[in-house]
């Protein structure tokens, strides 16, 4: 038996288990996140979505696009679902799998409901199975991956969302197993779009949705894909650069992929959170005036591409630990309004920012994935020096935001989305038997 077949046989018989109670309850949480962050994401972005309904002349349907007050075709509403569910970099993922799990998965399963007129449940379920594809791939394959310079968003995000939009379809094993396959062929997703002034990031979360999509209706259609299209010269050579990996058991240490999920309470990339929460800590010990030097160790992971301190725009400072921790320090947060062009150019964060400096630590290092720790030492002007070290910042699984903190994110998350529906779509994701047709044609009524 290949390891395309058994690595599938696994998730079916994850699939035939009865998902706990907690799970469900942690897909809700994560389904409102999703459509909270994409929201923003589209406000974040509207200019730039403004001009490519101009120049690409989007083929109307009847799918509601998240954000943009619009009904489109299926694939324009999968693809700009996923373009700006990510555009702030503000979704969910892990931080083993080095993966952002929900944004192409809800992407696409969100629109293929509507079409199927399928309950809140219908998708919850099916998340939960994709977010569990594409971690537990992730999870084989990373470091190694990251060091190539892939994404996994982009390459094993696309397996998850094809297998999670199979069994919300209804697949047969067959069809599953050829969705799978074309998948494998689909993937792809470059790390390079997170350096200097790239504003591509959410791409590989756009092209990744419609290319899951595009692999669910190839096997429906009976495109037949190769019988292990992990093997050989396949997905995992071309992933790792290696003949042979051996994948992750399902349920990684007993766990659900849901939940080993982080919600950022910070606008940024993961690996900025540990030190703009240690900052955050230190500006009650530390006047910004009094600061001469910054210096920051970390994982050696979180070095390449989030240490630069030339910030020519907001992608940039989402990706910079320097700036993002300026923030931390100026503004005693760093949420969406941190990340604006407008603060980009302040000159107090610019001069900040120069004052910080990143480097790998062997012992952090050592620690990852397990623990992604940052260590920030402050230089004072009179030669001081005061220390914080963060190993799991809020919003983690082992330090999560609890449901006042999660509302409250969310409820700012729909107002900068221009969405005056933000309560009534939230109690509806908890209500018994809601239709995702409800849900999103409230959300397209509530734009503003």
């Amino acid at each position: 038996m290949n390891q395309s077949i058994k690595f599938l046989q696994a998730i079916d018989a994850f699939h035939s288990k009865d998902i706990p109670k907690e799970v469900l309850e942690r897909a809700k949480q994560s389904l409102l996140d999703y459509l909270a962050v994409c929201s923003a994401g589209a406000a974040f972005q509207k200019e730039k979505i403004d001009n490519y309904m101009e120049f690409a002349m989007p083929e109307t349907g009847e799918f509601n696009t998240i954000g943009t007050g619009k009904r489109l075709s299926l694939k324009e509403a999968v693809f700009l679902n996923g373009l700006n569910a990510h555009a702030l970099d503000f979704d969910d993922g892990t931080n083993s799998g080095i993966i952002h799990l929900g944004s192409p998965i809800f992407s696409l399963l969100l629109p293929l409901a509507e079409r199927y007129d399928l309950k809140v449940e219908d998708v919850l379920k099916a998340a939960v199975i994709g977010y569990e594809t594409s971690y537990t791939m992730a999870a084989s394959i990373q470091p190694e991956h990251k060091a190539m310079g892939y994404h996994a968003t982009g390459t094993c995000g696309v397996l998850g969302a094809a297998i999670a939009a199979s069994y919300l379809l209804g697949f047969t094993e067959e069809e599953r197993f050829h969705a799978f396959a074309t998948a494998c062929i689909s993937a792809s997703g470059m790390l390079k779009v997170l350096d200097d002034e790239s504003e591509l990031k959410p791409y590989n979360v756009a092209k990744t949705a419609l290319l899951a999509l595009t692999s669910i209706q190839l096997a429906k259609s009976g495109f037949k894909g190769h019988h292990d299209p992990l093997g050989g010269r396949g997905f995992i050579k071309m992933m790792t650069g290696r003949d042979e990996v051996e994948l992750k058991p399902i349920l990684l240490n007993g766990t659900y992929a849901i939940m080993k999920t982080y919600t950022k309470p910070y606008a940024s990339c993961r690996y900025t959170h540990p030190s703009v929460e240690a900052a955050i800590h230190l500006r009650e010990r530390v006047r910004v005036e009094d600061i001469e030097r910054i210096d920051i160790k970390t994982y050696s992971l979180a070095v390449a591409g989030h240490d630069h301190t030339d910030i020519p725009g907001s992608y940039s400072a989402k990706m910079s630990i320097p700036y993002a921790t300026a923030a931390g320090f100026i503004y005693g947060k760093a949420g969406l309004q941190e990340f604006s062009e407008e603060r980009v150019c302040g000159k107090a964060i610019f001069d900040l920012t120069k004052k910080i400096h990143v480097e790998p630590d062997a012992e952090l290092s050592a620690l990852f994935p397990g623990i992604q720790a940052a260590i920030v030492n402050v230089t004072r002007r009179d030669g001081s020096i005061l220390t914080e070290r963060v190993d799991f910042p809020k919003g983690e699984p082992e330090n999560p935001l609890d449901e006042m903190e999660f509302k409250s994110r969310y409820d700012d998350l729909m107002k900068y989305g221009h969405q005056t529906s933000g309560d009534e779509v939230y109690r509806l994701i908890y209500a018994k038997e809601t239709k995702i047709r409800k849900v999103m044609e409230l959300m397209r009524g509530g734009m503003k």
